[in-house]
Formats: C-alpha cells, sequence, structure tokens
C-alpha cells in the first residue's frame, strides 16, 4: 500500500495472520532494502507467532536518494507511516522496528508513534572506528522496551546492555546478519511473545 507523508509517497508490504495480535513496523537501512535477510526472517517468524508485519520503502528511497537526509524529516515521514497503518489495524498493540538507520528511526520515534517496544536490528552504535560519536541516547530514547539483535563483528559497534531491555549479541555475524538471519527472527518472535502476551 501507497502511504502519502510531508516529505513524499512511502510504500508498505503488509503480511497478516487471520486474526492479527499485534502490529510489526519494520524499515530498512540507509542502503539495504525490505528484503533484506534480517528483516524477511523476523517478518516470517512474527507471523508465525500471530503478528501482522509492515515492512516499510520509506519516502527517501522511493525518491531515489542516496542517503535519508535529515533525520527530523526522515521521523515525521516514519510517525505518518505508523498512524496510517494503526488506522488499517486499529487495536491493535503497536511494535516497530528495522535494520541499522531503521532501527535508529524506531528508538527515535517510539514514544510519537506510541510503540510499545521496539526491535532494532544491526543498530550502528557509532560510525566504524568512530566510538567516540555514541548514539546511545538514541537507544535510551525510546521510552519502550527495546531488543537489540547485533552481529559479534559490527564494525558500527555492539550497544550497551544497559542501554536496551535486552541484547542478543550473534557470534561471527557483521553489520547485515546475513549468515543466520533465521536466529535473528526466532530471537524476535520470542522476545515478542513474552513482551504481548496471547488472547
Amino acid at each position: 500500500m501507497e502511504i502519502a507523508t510531508p516529505h513524499g509517497p512511502a510504500l508498505a508490504e503488509v503480511d497478516e495472520p487471520a486474526e492479527p495480535r499485534f502490529l510489526l513496523v519494520l524499515t530498512h537501512g540507509a542502503m539495504g532494502g525490505i528484503d533484506s535477510p534480517d528483516l524477511l526472517a523476523v517478518r516470517d517468524a512474527v507471523l508465525g507467532s500471530g503478528g501482522a508485519v509492515a515492512r516499510v520503502v520509506q519516502p527517501f528511497r522511493l525518491r531515489g536518494a542516496r542517503a535519508p537526509g535529515s533525520a527530523a524529516k526522515q521521523d515525521e515521514a516514519w510517525v505518518a507511516i505508523v498512524e496510517a497503518l494503526r488506522r488499517r489495524h486499529p487495536g491493535l498493540p503497536l511494535v516497530q522496528g528495522g535494520r541499522s538507520n531503521g532501527a535508529r528511526v524506531a528508538c527515535r520515534t517510539a514514544c510519537a508513534a506510541g510503540a510499545a517496544a521496539v526491535i532494532a536490528l544491526a543498530f550502528p552504535l557509532h560510525p566504524p572506528g568512530r566510538p567516540e560519536r555514541s548514539r546511545a541516547d538514541e537507544l535510551r530514547s525510546a521510552g519502550c522496551p527495546v531488543l537489540a539483535i547485533s552481529g559479534g563483528r559490527d564494525p558500527f559497534g555492539i550497544p550497551d546492555e544497559a542501554d536496551v531491555t535486552r541484547l542478543v549479541v550473534l557470534p561471527g555475524e557483521g553489520h547485515d546478519l546475513s549468515k543466520d538471519p533465521a536466529r535473528a527472527g526466532a530471537e524476535a518472535a520470542r522476545w515478542l511473545a513474552e513482551r504481548i502476551p496471547a488472547g
């Protein structure tokens, strides 16, 4: 479905079971798309546990931009996207997340979007080789439980356990989480099952 935002249209691909019990909205990083292995694995696992999953192509990507641009504009567009998806799924608890830059957006906007939880895949704690430029404040700003799943060899760093509700580090994985994406999916579905009780 196409969704209008203040900064151009977004595109959402929605998969849902017959009677979804929550809505998970996921998005891509600065470079990749919504068909990255970890996003697909999370989608599949969450669908199997009763969640509706919307994978969102953000406006900057549809415009063909090489970079996300202003964080404020990206966040404003994201809140509009989530509002539209929530209207389609009234009454369902909202979880939002993404990989890399998408995880940053999900954390920054969690309060404004009314999210019950955030899934941060490969959260880029700092630019490679620049640990002094930490983005930990974005994790802390979520205002709701955050699951961070990171590769043990991610050059963008690994969040501190103190800054998230749960940290899962996948040994041998890099930033793309592509060696065993099913594990990321299983961890996300298990954590959500604990956070959002059935029935």
